[in-house]
């Protein structure tokens, strides 16, 4: 019977070929490296579990600065940290380098990445009719309801409160943004 590692909720089976998983911030990464003619098999496996394998230096880094993005926007205490200095010690890499890579590869800036995932953010936040705008503001690190409210609606289109009344619930994954 194969190993099972779990990951996110969905399962890896190790064998003769990936002897040891080590989870990482938003994956897995192999503690071996891969016979390049088994690669191809492995890839069709692990992308059927909903896995790509970044098999390159620049891939791992841009992974690195999403999940660098998420974990701030849901650490309240974070938000309060600069992005660029937050990503940097991170990811390992001075923040001029990770905003050239990151728009290379993404043709969009860390900067909008991270307003358009702040947004998905604050779109749970409304759907979870929890907290007010305000608060929502406050703990999004806005610097007032109406800053919210203004950025909301030129990325969505439609102002928070609105958003809040129609009940909206289909957001975006991470991939989509």
């Amino acid at each position: 019977m194969p190993q099972v590692c779990s990951c996110g909720g969905d399962r890896i089976y190790r064998s003769e070929y990936n002897p040891g998983l080590r989870r990482t911030g938003g994956g897995v990464e192999l503690a071996e490296e891969i016979d390049p003619e088994l690669l191809p098999h492995i890839k069709v496996k692990f992308e059927a579990l909903g896995f790509s394998i970044l098999d390159d230096k620049r891939s791992r880094i841009i992974e690195q600065i999403k999940t660098g993005i998420v974990q701030f926007l849901y650490n309240e205490k974070e938000l309060n940290r600069n992005l660029s200095g937050s990503l940097s010690e991170a990811v390992g890499y001075d923040y001029h380098y990770l905003s050239a890579l990151f728009s290379e590869i993404e043709n969009t800036t860390i900067e909008k990445f991270f307003i358009a995932r702040k947004i998905e953010h604050v779109k749970e936040l409304l759907v979870y009719d929890e907290l007010s705008i305000k608060e929502i503001a406050y703990r999004m690190n806005y610097s007032s309801a109406a800053h919210l409210s203004n950025q909301f609606k030129k990325i969505t289109g439609l102002s928070p409160g609105h958003y809040k009344r129609i009940g909206l619930t289909k957001r975006k994954h991470l991939d989509e943004v």
